[in-house]
């Protein structure tokens, strides 16, 4: 008796020698596990397969006819002797491809003529594109004819298919068809498959039974039969998914945690007294929800969604405030060293003597602000270390360094992260951890990235969007240098920089390596990738990416000798990073050509340009970031994302969108259609599979919506889903996985 939990080997017929591939490489060791292999997309049968413009070395999948077929004889050229081959012209709605079968001998040869591919039939061709002497060609081929019952094992009877034929995510020594007849012989013998979704449910939410939807997903008659089988299947994923962010929700909010309700006349009461502007509208409403989140008895757990410049930092030092006027403190969570120290030199500028704690001279309700970096000395640590534990520093800003064991706080009542993506959401957890009872959390994020989208979507996070931007905020033009059809840009590319000093403005220069090949710790290039997730090669003009050290020496020698020109990189020491940056704020630099360290937080109010090297390698909110760093004085901001992409390609498109608009919310968008959508529920941003298996965030984004109520309405009636035990087994799989434990942690 074959059940889901069978070997897959039972299945699989005479392909048992593929067994180590299906098994280890596509992870399929059960029958379940092959019957939840779905088809990535669908051919017509009735029709040939539309092809646009092949590309080399793409594996092509085709429904063909065969124009001719003809025998050709040549010289092995090891042996010297006679040897036969069938080529095989192949008609698609498209070009032609030609296809040569090899034979042992002139009657193999024959044989293969007249059986496996006589000119005129029709079948579904598999091979590599290649291009030879001006024709293209399927290199490595697999043939399967319709309506052939050979018993060549490379044939396969294809009465059985309707009109759709399925093509399955392979890997090498897997064919499309190993796998459509394992799977139709498992719906053939598999009696008992249980459903995880209640009858009731089902009805509601008008889905299909599993039983009903895996025969439409693997051998569908229609379209409309695929789309109802995806939409269970889809649906299922969301509402597992769902089930556990709210069973999380629940278990936090029963944990508990202390409520923050700040104190009359204390210190978010001075701050605000002595602030010389007026808040935005944004500002004080989001204000508002903070405030009514931090008096609940439960952690807060939002995202702060803001443009560039509009105003989050001070949002979240009111926040910060109001905790230590509660007799808690908090932690500001920065993802570089050159970030922290610029929030540090800013909260403490805007809190004037409110950050001189114990100070002779100090406001009565002052508090101590720390700073906290991994390259600060064991000496320069101890008193910050020792006020943190003692509770006499009230907030703390810091890298990575804040998550390390020594590090012990007296009350921590709230954990600001900026810039959310460039935490791993371990690290963030660990600061959390740090805490009695469950501290209060609030992200800063200026560009919605994948995994942050994601996370909104699926209601882990509550959400606040500052919508306006302050007084003061100039428009940025931003244009794309494409140097693949005009090399010669270049040189104009440094005259507008030229142009923009001679105003007494200043520049960055942004580059995606330090020197040679070396990257910032953490960095990764984005990777493009086609429909079927396979890595596209980079655009380059060579093979050597721009280097802040190598740029900034050829640009003092060359077109920008003369100016002030510094280099900033993640690896020179704290100290001189510092000088640098403050040299830069003064106007003692000229142009800065730097890495990403200036990606968030930098605020110098007269640089006005920014050139983008290599701009390809970075993901869309990063450039979107990046660009956010001019345009912050008054005066109008440029930035000239400098790329070798060629038309057409992935990382043009990615380009072209930025230019497009200054959105952000909007270039979130761009970046989770165009990319893939990362380890959504896990610790990877970028370059990695989709832990989703059915789910996308953007185009199911109304399933998860239903899902998540649906995951509410069952829970209040059943908190331990006892009325439903495969979905209370699912949830509970899902609970324990790696996903889990991000969405635990997050």
């Amino acid at each position: 008796m074959i059940s889901l939990d069978t070997p897959v080997v039972a299945v699989l017929g005479d392909h048992k020698k593929k067994r180590a591939a299906i098994e280890d490489r596509l992870g399929l060791r059960t029958v379940g596990d092959l019957l939840r292999h779905f088809p990535r997309r669908y051919i017509k049968t009735g029709e040939l397969t539309r092809v646009e413009e092949p590309n080399v070395g793409d594996l092509l999948t085709v429904v063909g006819q065969i124009a001719s077929s003809k025998i050709a004889t040549y010289q092995d050229r090891r042996t010297g002797r006679p040897a036969y081959r069938v080529d095989v012209v192949v008609r698609t709605d498209g070009p032609s491809f030609r296809v040569s079968m090899f034979a042992k001998n002139q009657h193999m040869a024959q044989w293969q003529q007249q059986n496996r591919v006589p000119a005129g039939r029709r079948g579904i061709f598999v091979g590599q594109v290649s291009r030879f002497r001006d024709e293209w060609q399927l290199t490595h081929p697999q043939v399967v004819l319709f309506g052939t019952a050979d018993e060549d094992a490379a044939q396969l009877s294809l009465d059985a298919i309707g009109d759709l034929y399925p093509i399955y995510p392979l890997t090498k020594g897997v064919d499309s068809w190993d796998l459509q007849r394992a799977v139709a012989f498992a719906l053939s013998v598999v009696d008992d498959v249980p459903d995880l979704l209640p009858p009731a449910l089902r009805e509601r939410h008008e889905l299909l039974d599993v039983r009903t939807a895996l025969q439409r997903i693997h051998n569908p008659d229609d379209w409309g039969q695929v789309t109802s089988a995806q939409r269970r299947f889809r649906f299922e994923e969301a509402l597992v998914t769902q089930l556990v962010l709210a069973r999380r929700r629940r278990a936090i909010r029963e944990l508990g945690g202390r409520a923050r309700t700040g104190a009359d006349g204390g210190l978010l009461a001075a701050f605000d007294a002595r602030l010389p502007f007026e808040l935005t509208a944004g500002q004080r409403e989001i204000g508002a929800q903070i405030e009514a989140d931090l008096a609940q008895p439960h952690p807060m757990n939002r995202l702060l969604q803001g443009e560039v410049g509009s105003g989050k930092t001070l949002v979240a030092l009111r926040a910060m405030l109001r905790v230590v006027d509660s007799g808690g403190q908090a932690a500001l969570l920065a993802p570089t060293e050159v970030l922290a120290q610029q929030h540090h030199r800013s909260i403490t500028a805007m809190l004037g003597d409110l950050a001189a704690g114990g100070m002779l001279g100090s406001a009565p309700e002052a508090t101590n602000v720390e700073l906290l970096t991994g390259s600060m000395t064991k000496a320069q640590r101890t008193a910050p270390m020792s006020r943190l534990a003692s509770g006499e520093a009230g907030i703390v800003i810091g890298t990575h360094a804040l998550l390390e064991e020594k590090v012990q706080f007296a009350d921590l009542g709230l954990v600001v992260v900026d810039e959310q993506h460039r935490f791993g959401v371990e690290q963030r957890a660990a600061l959390t951890d740090k805490a009695g009872t469950p501290p209060h959390v609030l992200v800063m994020t200026a560009t919605p990235i994948p995994r942050t989208v994601a996370m909104t979507v699926f209601g882990d996070l509550e959400t606040s969007t500052l919508t306006e931007l302050p007084a003061g905020r100039a428009p940025i033009q931003t244009n794309v240098v494409p140097l693949a059809e005009q090399p010669h840009w270049l040189g104009r590319v440094w005259e507008r920089v030229r142009e923009e000093v001679a105003r007494g403005h200043q520049v960055y220069v942004v580059c995606p390596r330090i020197t040679g090949d070396e990257s910032e710790q953490g960095e990764r290039d984005q990777i493009d990738v086609d429909e079927d997730g396979n890595a596209i090669a980079p655009p380059g003009a060579s093979e050597t990416l721009n280097a802040v050290e190598e740029v900034a020496a050829r640009l003092v020698e060359g077109p920008l000798a003369g100016l002030r020109v510094e280099r900033l990189h993640g690896k020179m020491a704290p100290e001189d990073k510092d000088a640098v940056m403050r040299a830069f704020a003064a106007g003692e630099v000229d142009v800065l050509v730097s890495t990403t360290v200036i990606e968030v937080g930098v605020d110098v109010a007269n640089a006005t340009a920014m050139v983008l090297l290599d701009a390809d390698r970075f993901g869309v909110s990063q450039l979107h970031q990046l660009r956010g760093r001019v345009g912050r004085g008054g005066h109008p901001g440029l930035c000239l994302m400098v790329s070798w992409a060629e038309p057409d390609t992935p990382a043009r498109a990615r380009l072209t969108a930025v230019a497009a608009t200054t959105d952000g919310f909007e270039l979130s968008r761009v970046d989770l259609e165009q990319r893939r959508e990362g380890d959504v529920l896990g610790r990877s941003q970028s370059g990695f599979k989709s832990s989703l298996e059915n789910l996308r965030v953007l185009r199911d984004e109304k399933t998860i919506v239903e899902a998540r109520a649906a995951a509410v309405d069952l829970l209040d009636a059943d908190p331990q889903l006892r009325g439903a035990p495969e979905l209370a087994a699912a949830v509970a799989a899902l609970e324990e996985s790696v996903q889990s434990e991000f969405m635990e942690k997050s």
